[in-house]
Parts: structure tokens; sequence; C-alpha cells
């Protein structure tokens, strides 16, 4: 049997969408180097509606199908036109 996975959950006092989106992407790029967390799955609610999460990231594999930690994944915003890129934005 796998081992759970755990979420973290830190609020915070922003007030917008956008700062809120500003933050993690902010923590993204400083925390990169950690190899535990999973930025892609990245997720968005507001404080008093926490079972509605906003997906943040594509998160699309690229290339070959996903194969686990440290594949090649859509970086680029939710949404975005035109074909996956594993770079930022």
């Amino acid at each position: 049997m796998t081992e759970p996975r755990w979420v973290i959950h830190l609020p915070t006092t922003l007030t917008s969408r956008d700062a809120a989106i500003d933050l993690v992407n902010a923590l993204r790029t400083s925390l990169a180097h950690v190899p535990v967390l999973d930025f892609g799955e990245a997720t968005l609610s507001e404080e008093d509606q926490q079972s509605t999460r906003t997906r943040i990231w594509c998160d699309a594999p690229i290339g070959e199908p996903r194969a686990g930690p440290g594949s090649r994944r859509c970086q680029r915003f939710v949404g975005h036109p035109g074909g996956c890129e594993s770079g930022r934005g």
C-alpha cells in the first residue's frame, strides 16, 4: 500500500486572487530546489470557500506520459493559449 501524501494549507492575509497567485508563483520560484513540493498541483481557495479550489497551473504532461517525479509538465497558467511549455508563465 502506498503511503498517503500530505497537503499543507497555508492561510494568508491577502485579499485578492491575483496577489495570492503572485505569492504562490514567488514561492514556486524560491522553493524550486525542494523536491518534495509539487507546485503543479497548487490550488487557491477563498477563506470561507475552502471546498472550492482553483488550479493555478496547467500541469499537463509534456512529451512522454507522466512518469512520476521529475517528469516534464506544463508550467503555464491554467487556460493558457497555445501549446504547453515546461517554462514558467
